[in-house]
């Protein structure tokens, strides 16, 4: 089933995100995780794609794995790197022929070692072609990457947002966005999407704490910012992991609830391949319904 007409049939809509592992070992675990979260019965689950063939096979492996299989919807990120269209067309037919609705189509960041991004000869300069070249051709629901704390590489705010205003224009029809630790970020970035004439559903990020170096290292590459607040009680905890984690979970289940007490039409969690952090705050939100106090949908 095509993502946007399950947030138009239903909300929240709660969803995974996992990465492809490189090795046999980290894929059978990979494997066993998501035979576990089937009875958390998420709306989707997303598959990220490595640049340069890296992890692409098993990406497509274990998407086809999880919709075939496990009877859970998936969605393939998808980037221009280290591809010609004609190779980016026979990665999408081989996706689609496997009964894969959904797409996220993304640029795609330079490849490790690389610091700035190149076009393939023979291949695409932006995501929004990308998402051109899907929805002329394909019959995806295809999603596009937002920033609430806007991209590292944009001019300004107000070019980001102009940028995503035209991958809407191109075909998007919802989009995901980074991880974010401050809630008002996103709700700026709603408004001011929203007055732009971006009318499509914007689903909010988490990447729960579960370590304090690795949070730290995260968000420095993505220029995201931690609330000193939060940045205080973790730097507290910096030599218990056990506590940040407990912490990392509380934070990420208030932060949720505020989420979709105020309308926001779902959670896409970023796993990092671990799920029971986030099938915990899942459970919660479950209990909880926090979205049956929203007023009205963002």
């Amino acid at each position: 089933m095509r993502i946007d007409e399950i947030l138009r049939e239903r909300r929240p809509v709660f969803s995974f995100e996992f990465f492809p592992p490189k090795t046999d070992a980290g894929e059978e675990n990979l494997r066993a995780t998501l035979e576990a979260l089937r009875h958390d019965h998420p709306e989707f689950v997303s598959v990220t794609y490595g640049a340069l063939g890296s992890t692409r096979d098993r990406t497509i492996d274990i998407v086809k794995w999880i919709k075939q299989e496990l009877g859970i919807e998936a969605m393939a990120h998808f980037t221009c790197v280290g591809a010609t269209v004609d190779e980016l067309r026979e990665t999408l037919d081989e996706i689609e022929a496997a009964g894969v609705d959904n797409v996220l189509a993304l640029r795609g960041d330079p490849p490790a070692g690389e610091e700035e991004w190149r076009q393939t000869d023979g291949g695409l300069l932006y995501s929004t072609e990308l998402i051109e070249l899907l929805t002329g051709n394909y019959g995806f629901a295809v999603g596009a990457a937002a920033f609430p704390e806007v991209h590292p590489q944009a001019e300004s705010p107000d070019s980001d947002i102009r940028f995503l205003k035209a991958k809407q224009d191109a075909g998007a029809s919802f989009l995901i966005t980074q991880l974010f630790y401050d809630n008002e970020f996103y709700f700026d970035f709603v408004e001011r999407a929203r007055s732009a004439g971006v009318t499509v559903p914007i689903i909010p990020g988490i990447m729960p704490v579960t370590s304090f170096r690795n949070i730290k290292r995260i968000t420095e590459l993505c220029e995201s910012k931690i609330p000193e607040s939060l940045e205080r009680e973790l730097e507290a905890r910096e030599e218990d992991e056990a506590a940040v984690h407990d912490l990392g979970i509380a934070y990420a289940t208030l932060q949720c609830m505020d989420l979709l007490a105020r309308g926001a039409p779902g959670v896409h969690f970023y796993t990092l391949n671990r799920s029971p952090a986030t099938r915990a705050i899942l459970a919660a939100l479950r209990a909880a319904q926090p979205w049956t106090r929203a007023a009205q949908p963002i």
